[in-house]
């Protein structure tokens, strides 16, 4: 346990630059956002009551007023994130070919240390699995900060108070960020744990046979892919309605379970037999 967590510890240090990067452009491009939104939005208000002779009941009915919602759907705030998930899958890919490449491959040290080999496994897919909550949590902390910042800007007639809850439910981007139940954020990030589980299973058959590798790695990955979509096509082919919702969440479930053991199994195997230094 010492080891492994000696490991995650040294993954997390090696990104950890551009990670607190990521954040901290999400942050200044939200809040830069926020800041160019409310006052274009109170400028043209002001304009248009002046302009037209409206009365601010009258201007509600023509026009749609300015929410926090509307804000999170603007490429200031949506574009950051999008960003920042690309480059974790990026580093999903690169946290393990970066230890490959190099005149003194890093890996061979690595799979030289003290410790079993399958560490090497769960100390990468920890560390991904720790900034991808790492940068949900950051985006929850942001939301009500910004919302405050968006309130303070606006004038009392202009200003809709909205809880962080309703933000984020009534917005389509953050709600599959934060799904609203448990079980839901179980499922989501479940399922991005199992497509990581499966990622690394297939870098390890490349890593291992090369190009023969990637062929391996390829079936093994549209295998598990159609393995999870064959409880939706058997249904297809009896009936829409043969399984109640919950016998078919179980049967996912079991699915996932199952992929995700044999995948690390698999793994176990290719670098403890395959891979040698």
């Amino acid at each position: 346990m010492k080891n492994y967590l000696k490991l995650v510890s040294f993954e997390l240090s090696r990104f950890i630059n551009i990670y607190i990067a990521l954040i901290v452009v999400t942050a200044i491009s939200q809040f830069t956002g926020v800041f160019l939104q409310s006052r274009n939005y109170t400028t043209t208000v002001n304009q248009t009551l002046q302009q037209e002779s409206f009365s601010l009941n009258d201007y509600f009915v023509n026009y749609p007023p300015l929410t926090f919602i509307t804000v999170t759907t603007s490429g200031w705030f949506i574009i950051p994130i999008v960003f920042s998930a690309a480059a974790l899958v990026f580093y999903s890919f690169f946290i393990w070919y970066r230890d490959w490449f190099g005149k003194n491959a890093f890996i061979y040290r690595l799979l030289m240390l003290p410790t079993n080999r399958i560490n090497l496994f769960f100390s990468k897919l920890t560390a991904i699995l720790l900034m991808v909550l790492g940068l949900v949590a950051t985006q929850l902390i942001l939301i009500p900060l910004e919302s405050a910042l968006f309130n303070q800007l606006l004038p009392d007639y202009l200003r809709y108070n909205l809880s962080t809850q309703t933000i984020v439910s009534s917005s389509e981007y953050l709600s599959i960020l934060f799904p609203d139940s448990f079980i839901q954020f179980l499922i989501h990030y479940g399922l991005g744990l199992l497509v990581l589980i499966v990622l690394f299973t297939i870098i390890l058959f490349e890593r291992s046979f090369h190009l023969k590798g990637i062929v391996f790695g390829g079936l093994f990955g549209a295998g598990t892919f159609i393995l999870m979509l064959s409880p939706f096509i058997i249904q297809t082919k009896l009936s829409p309605h043969y399984l109640y919702p919950i016998e078919n969440f179980a049967i996912e479930l079991f699915l996932g379970i199952v992929i995700s053991i044999f995948s690390i199994w698999v793994s176990y195997y290719l670098l403890n037999k395959k891979i040698t230094v």
